[in-house]
Order: structure tokens, then C-alpha cells, then sequence
């Protein structure tokens, strides 16, 4: 029996060729998507959940309220004595014994430790992005060491860890590298204690080095407390508990700041790539959001692909009724039936999984590159193949109930005696699936255009300075000499192209280090506290920056006192300092104390998710670290930048002379935003495509049965226009009901979405015009060539018998 169901199954698909195509075509598309959108998700879900602690691997955060705002953060706790760091976390380990292995781990702004760094070994000068970490870090995590020992890698002061990859850049192997010396920003010699496996890319954790975390006393380079801190639970500990502890622990150890309160939480170290956002101080969303909105998007195009399907088949229910009626007078019972339509809608479904796997082979480069992912083959996976032989089956079951159970349900001597009439209750049905359909596809489409104008927005915006044609330069090196820094601006100045040079403490879009503690100022309440972001810079700062001032005057040279009594802050210090004509208060600040000499209209200093944040800025124009800023004049930075490179080498032969580019680096901030954007545009066009699919079969059922209607239309003088006009009606309004529907549900999602930006867009009435229009003008086309088809048939065809 079953192979009379195939058999008849593929003698018809095989006789109505364009319809088998487009219905395989509905169900690839959708399939195809939901293989891909399984990757993606599936790769998201695997950052960071490699590691055989991971079941008792925490991360730790702090919770800090200040004069009742709540915020969160990464890093732990850290405080200043006699200008040294105090590590408050670091003997955690034997205060707590749930507490099985503990390391601190350096962080930085877009690298673990804000920025690549220089190694030399002979001629060879390379900068590679590295970081510090505690002695138990290897055994924490799962990055195994191919040459050395993991219990004595990070020991040594003197020792480092390296990659599989910088041990062939170097010493050409692992083992060769053992014991070798690497010469570090042209200060230190550390040897090579350990070679560990080049770090996966389903890790959230980035490095080609590893240094001791004692080494970094010796290195004096601590400017902050980005850190964070790891640790391994015994089996049998409880988080929650073992966090209370934890807060017993470091509370008598923080500095009592009035109208500041630090707590400690635990986060499991898998969750935190994915809910690594904070809402009250507290872990709570993030890229997780965009997981699950893929995964219903998948679940959406796979619905809208078997509606499709079911509208197809519905379409084809007139041909096929004085099929199911003959045999059901030589026998054939309903389940027999049923299984016959079941077996014609597995087909379907197999064959569209076939050209699904071909679609995958060909494009899964294309979008690992278009996502930046690392994609494991997934053809080699058992789990693939049942996930992809399961959907398929799904996907059948689903594309087929309908058209099952409604042809299995005719009656043979209505349909034999050429009475075929549809209940209105069916014609809703179908009719109810068609705008389903397109209430997904509208919701994607705002949802889309939603996306794309924020980011175009972020991207765009203006941040209260001038990002174009900017470059910096890490101070390094010789650059780190007062003298040798102005020898080096003197002589950028002398090359064509080159408009101005300054310094900076931080890259302008990078400024996330934040001060309180050590801050006063004219009139502070006695429990205020202001969480600044400080910079200290040369005298042209705000005009390379192109800073507005909102009153006061800039910073000048000629003026000595600027150096030693002058401070700038920024319209929102203002406020949460709650001063009053400012200008001439007196603030005190590493140190230092001076008056505030100018007023700086807001600007942006991390990306547009974060609101913007009080600023004070002061000169030092002998800062010792940094970054060096270089205005281009417009189409000359080609010239600029060869100029620059002899001018660096000249004078910090040692250092390979890297530059970036503010604008581009800007953008990165906003590097996940542009791939959702894309997948976004994608699958709404699919999603689109394959409802259009369905559409078309709403259309070709509707032809079939008003096919007499539309004869004795003709017959009595109807036109052509009129005819057109009076078919395309009813399924345009079917576009409407859709819209209606979606219009407020994505309204709601993106309001939603939208929240995750401190600054964002207003979702206009046009955004959802648009998104109506689109789908009304695509729906036109769909339906045209089938109404016009419809209206031109001769009626003496479709009237001459009964």
C-alpha cells in the first residue's frame, strides 16, 4: 500500500510540473532558512560552553548604587592605596572554601587589554592582542596547553603563555619555543613558560598571550580596574550562598563612600555572552534577545512555507476531487486517503530538503563570512542530520494536514455528479491562513525597516564631535618621552595633508574607564558622588575634536596656568554635579585642584546604547600613555599615512607603527547590529517570497472556482478593467486585514527592541506605510497575471458544458 501512496504521489507530481516546482520551492526557501538561522543560533549558544567546569565556572559582578541609581558592570572590585592597586578579590580563594580555583583576568575597551601590544624576537617585531591572568586560569578553562605544564604556565613572573600560532610566528614550533625569550614593548624579557592551542572561536575570551597577573605590578601599567574575576564552585556549593559569602567577605574591604553601595553577584560563565546586558545592576538580556527573535523568525518562515504549501494543494482541489471521489467508489477508504495525501506532502517535503542541503552546501561559506562566524561543518554531525531529518517530517505533517484531511473529506456522489461547492466556513479558513501569512511577513518587514534606520541611525549620528578623516596612535615607546612625543607632532605638522596633532588619554569613542572616588568640586553635597569619564589631553584638543563650547574658552598654551589650575566638563557633569555658573568653581582631581574654565556642550564617548556621561578633561601634555590624534585633510590620508609611518620609525624604531581609524573603529561598536540588519533583510524578503507563493495559490484556487462566474461576466458585457479589478478586490483586502494586524504587533516588538538604546529613533507612522505599501505593490504583482488570466479566458470554454 505504502508504495502505491509514493507511486501515485510522484505520477502526479511528475504530471503538473510547475506546481510541484513551486511547491518545492516554498518548502526549500523555508527549510533553507530555518537551516540556517539553526546554525546561527546554535554557534551562539556554544560561546563560552566548551569548558568542563562549566557547570561551576562564575563570573563575578558588581552591583553599585549611588545616591539610589543602580548600575552593573564586569569588573571587580578594586581600590587605590599610596597610588597601588589593592586587589580586593584576591585571596578570596582561601577565605572561602566552596571556592575551589580563582584568577583575575585583564580587560580592555576592544581587546582584553585595550589594545594589541608589541613582542620582538630578532629583526621580527609583531603586535599581537594578549592579556594577564591569575595561576589557576588554565585550570579553570579549557584551552589545553600542547607544549609545557598547565600547573606551572603563568607561575613565573618572567614566563608567558603563548599561542600555537605566535609559537610558529616565532620559533616556528611549540616545542621550539619552550624556554625562548620574546623582548615585550621593547622593556622586558619574558620566556616562553607554555604553548596552549589556538583559542576557539566559539570563545568569548580573545588571546595570543597570556602574562602572569603579579607581572603586571612589575610592569606598572595599572590606570584601572578593568578586570574581572573567575571562579570554580566546588560541586556541592550553593551560588547564591557562596555570593553572600563572598559580600561578607569583601564589605569591611571597599572604602566607605557616603551614598555608595557595592555588592558582589555570580553569573555562570556560559550565560554571560548571552545575557551580558545589566537592567537594575543585575544580568538580564543581551544578545539573547536576538537569538530568540531568529528562532521564532525560523519558526515563522517554516509556518508560512507550509501555509503555502496548504494553499497550493487547496488550489488543486477541483482537479483532484473526481480523483478522490472515483476512488472512493472502487473502495478506497478515508484513511486510506489520508495516507495517500500524507505520503504526496512527505515527498514534497523530502524533496525540498534535498535542494535545501544543496542550497546550504553552496551558500554556507557565504554566510559564515556574511555573519563572522567560524561554522563547523555540519554535515559531519549526527545531531544535524536527526535535526534535519525531524523537521523534514515536521514539515510534512504540517504542509499536509489540511489538504488531507479536507480532499479525504469529499463526498464521491457530489463530486461525481459535478456538484462541487466549498463551505464559506473552508473559504475562511483559507482565506484566514493567506493572512496569517502575510501578518508574519509585515512584522518582519517593520521589523527590518525598524532595524536598518537605527542602525544607519547609530551609525550616522552625529556624536557632539568630528570622527571623519581621524586617526590615532597608540603612545608607546619612545613616544612616551614628553621631548619625543612634540618632536613627533612637530614634524607630522610639516607633512602636506595633515591639519592638526594632539593627544589624548583615550580614544575618543573608548572612553569607558570611569572615576568618582578621588573627585571634589566648589559646593559638593556631602554624599555625592559622580561616576566621571576623565581624559587628560594637549591644548588643541577640543579643536581637533571639534568640541562645541557651551560657554567658558578652550585650552591655550599661552596661558601657563592651563597646565596646573584648569579643568573643562561637560554639559551632563554639570548637572549631576548640580553647580551653578560654573565657570571659575573650583575642582579637585588627581591631585590637582584648578577651575573649571569652559563648559563643553555633550558629547558621545562609548556608543549610542549607553547614555551619555559626565566628562572632565584637564592638560597633560607630558601623559605617558594614551593616544596620539592626527586630523587629515580630506583625500590626503593615503600621503599622510606614508609620511607618518617614516616619521614613527625614525623616532620609535622598536614599534611597528600602527594606526586606526576613528570612524571605522566607531563602527565597529555596532558590528552586531549590521549582521542582524542583514539576516533581518533576508529573511523578511523570504519570508515575503514564500507568501507570495501562497497567495498565488489563494489566487489559482479563486480562478478555478469563479471561472463560470467570470464567463457569464463576460458574456453580459463586463470589461476587462472591470473584471481585473473585481477579482484582485477580495485578495487585497486580505493585505489590509494583514496589515491592521501587524502594524500594532510590530509596533509593540520593536518599542521593545528599541529600549535597548539610550538613543534611538522614533517609530514614525511612514515606517509602517512603508511596510504596507511594499506589500500591497508585491501582492499586485503576485496576483495580476493570474486576475488578467482569469478575466481574458474565453467564456464559451468555461460555459459550453455543464
Amino acid at each position: 500500500m505504502l508504495k502505491n501512496f509514493f507511486k501515485t504521489a510522484w505520477r502526479n507530481m511528475v504530471r503538473h510540473k510547475v506546481h510541484t516546482m513551486i511547491n518545492v520551492a516554498g518548502l526549500a526557501l523555508g527549510i533553507t532558512c530555518c537551516l540556517f538561522i539553526f546554525l546561527w543560533v546554535q554557534d551562539e549558544e556554544r560561546i563560552d560552553n566548551f569548558h568542563p567546569n562549566g557547570k561551576n565556572l562564575y563570573t563575578i559582578y558588581q552591583t553599585t548604587t549611588v545616591n539610589g541609581k543602580v548600575n552593573g558592570i564586569y569588573l571587580s572590585p578594586l581600590k587605590f592605596a599610596d597610588n597601588k592597586p589593592n586587589f580586593l578579590m584576591e585571596d578570596i580563594k582561601n577565605a572561602i572554601p566552596e571556592i575551589k580555583y580563582e584568577a583575575y583576568y585583564a580587560t580592555g575597551y576592544e581587546l582584553p587589554w585595550g589594545h594589541a601590544e608589541t613582542f620582538q624576537v630578532g629583526e621580527k617585531i609583531v603586535k599581537l592582542e594578549g592579556s594577564r591572568a591569575g595561576k589557576d586560569f588554565f585550570k579553570i578553562f579549557n584551552y589545553p596547553i600542547i607544549a609545557g605544564s598547565a600547573e606551572t604556565a603563568l607561575h613565573d613572573m618572567s614566563g608567558i603563555a603563548i599561542s600555537r600560532k605566535m609559537a610558529a610566528m616565532f620559533f616556528n614550533s611549540p616545542e621550539q619555543a619552550i624556554g625562548k625569550s620574546l623582548r615585550y614593548e621593547n622593556k622586558l624579557n619574558f620566556v616562553v613558560s607554555a604553548v596552549f592551542e589556538d583559542v576557539p572561536a566559539q570563545s568569548s575570551l580573545k588571546f595570543d598571550f597570556l602574562l602572569n597577573w603579579d607581572a603586571q605590578k612589575r610592569l606598572l601599567e595599572w590606570s584601572s580596574n578593568s578586570f574581572q574575576t573567575y571562579i570554580v564552585l566546588s560541586p556541592t556549593a550553593d551560588p547564591e550562598r557562596t555570593s553572600v559569602k563572598i559580600n561578607q567577605y569583601l564589605q569591611p574591604r571597599l572604602d566607605k563612600i557616603p551614598g555608595v553601595q557595592t555588592q558582589i553577584g555570580l553569573q555562570r560563565f556560559g550565560e554571560q555572552y548571552l545575557h551580558g546586558n545589566f537592567v537594575n545592576g543585575k544580568p538580564e538580556g543581551g544578545r539573547i534577545e536576538y537569538v530568540r527573535i531568529f528562532s521564532e523568525a525560523a519558526i515563522f518562515i517554516l509556518i508560512i512555507a507550509c501555509i503555502n504549501f496548504m494553499n497550493l494543494a487547496t488550489a488543486r482541489s477541483v482537479k483532484r476531487a473526481k480523483e478522490v471521489g472515483v476512488r472512493k467508489v472502487v473502495g478506497s477508504g478515508r484513511g486510506s486517503l489520508i495516507g495517500q495525501f500524507f505520503g504526496e506532502s512527505l515527498i514534497f517535503s523530502f524533496m525540498a530538503m534535498l535542494v535545501s542541503v544543496v542550497l546550504l552546501v553552496v551558500l554556507l561559506p557565504a554566510f559564515a563570512h556574511f555573519t563572522g562566524k567560524d561554522f563547523n561543518s555540519p554535515f559531519l554531525q549526527i545531531s544535524f542530520w536527526l535535526s534535519l531529518f525531524g523537521l523534514t517530517l515536521i514539515t510534512g505533517f504540517i504542509a499536509g494536514i489540511y489538504p488531507a484531511l479536507y480532499l479525504s473529506s469529499l463526498q464521491p456522489v457530489r463530486i461525481l455528479k459535478g456538484v462541487l461547492r466549498f463551505t464559506q466556513g473552508a473559504i475562511w479558513f483559507r482565506k484566514g491562513l493567506t493572512v496569517f501569512q502575510f501578518v508574519l511577513s509585515i512584522v518582519l518587514l517593520i521589523a527590518t525597516l525598524v532595524i536598518t534606520r537605527q542602525t544607519n541611525y547609530v551609525q550616522s549620528a552625529h556624536l557632539g564631535y568630528d570622527r571623519e578623516n581621524l586617526i590615532y596612535v597608540r603612545i608607546e615607546g619612545t613616544l612616551m618621552k614628553k621631548d619625543n612625543y612634540l618632536l613627533f607632532k612637530d614634524q607630522a605638522l610639516k607633512i602636506p595633508g595633515v591639519a592638526m596633532v594632539d593627544r589624548s588619554t583615550e580614544a575618543p569613542h573608548a572612553m569607558n574607564f570611569v572615576v568618582a572616588d578621588d573627585i571634589n568640586w566648589q559646593g559638593k553635597e556631602k554624599n555625592a558622588s559622580v561616576g566621571f569619564k576623565p581624559a587628560s589631553v594637549g591644548f588643541d584638543f577640543v579643536k581637533i575634536m571639534a568640541l562645541k563650547l557651551a560657554y567658558g574658552r578652550d585650552f591655550s598654551a599661552a596661558i601657563a596656568t592651563d597646565s596646573s589650575d584648569a579643568f573643562m566638563v561637560n554639559e551632563e557633569a554639570v548637572k549631576q554635579m548640580d553647580l551653578t555658573n560654573p565657570i571659575g568653581k573650583w575642582v579637585s582631581a588627581w591631585k590637582k585642584k584648578g577651575h573649571i574654565i569652559a563648559v563643553l556642550k555633550d558629547y558621545h564617548t562609548q556608543s549610542l546604547h549607553e547614555p551619555i556621561k559626565p566628562v572632565i578633561i584637564d592638560v597633560k601634555e607630558g601623559e605617558y600613555f594614551g593616544v596620539i590624534l592626527i586630523k587629515t585633510q580630506a583625500g590626503k590620508t593615503k600621503d599622510v599615512l606614508a609620511g607618518l609611518t617614516k616619521i614613527y620609525k625614525d623616532i620609535n624604531p622598536n614599534y611597528p607603527f600602527a594606526y586606526q581609524f576613528v570612524d571605522q573603529e566607531y563602527k565597529k561598536l555596532y558590528s552586531s547590529e549590521l549582521i542582524i540588519t542583514q539576516l533581518s533583510i533576508v529573511f523578511a524578503v523570504v519570508a515575503i517570497i514564500i507568501s507570495c507563493l501562497g497567495l498565488l495559490g489563494l489566487v489559482m484556487f479563486s480562478a478555478e472556482q469563479r471561472v463560470k462566474e467570470f464567463g457569464v461576466r463576460k458574456v453580459l458585457g463586463a470589461s476587462l478593467p472591470q473584471l481585473t479589478s473585481l477579482f484582485a478586490a477580495d485578495f487585497l483586502q486580505l493585505i489590509g486585514i494583514a496589515f491592521l494586524i501587524a502594524a500594532p504587533l510590530g509596533w509593540f516588538a520593536m518599542i521593545k527592541w528599541l529600549q535597548g538604546f539610550a538613543y534611538r529613533i522614533d517609530l514614525s507612522w511612514w515606517i509602517f506605510a512603508l511596510a504596507g505599501i511594499i506589500s500591497l505593490f508585491i501582492a499586485v504583482a503576485t496576483l495580476s497575471y493570474q486576475a488578467v488570466k482569469t478575466a481574458m479566458a474565453n467564456p464559451v470554454k468555461s460555459l459550453r458544458t455543464e
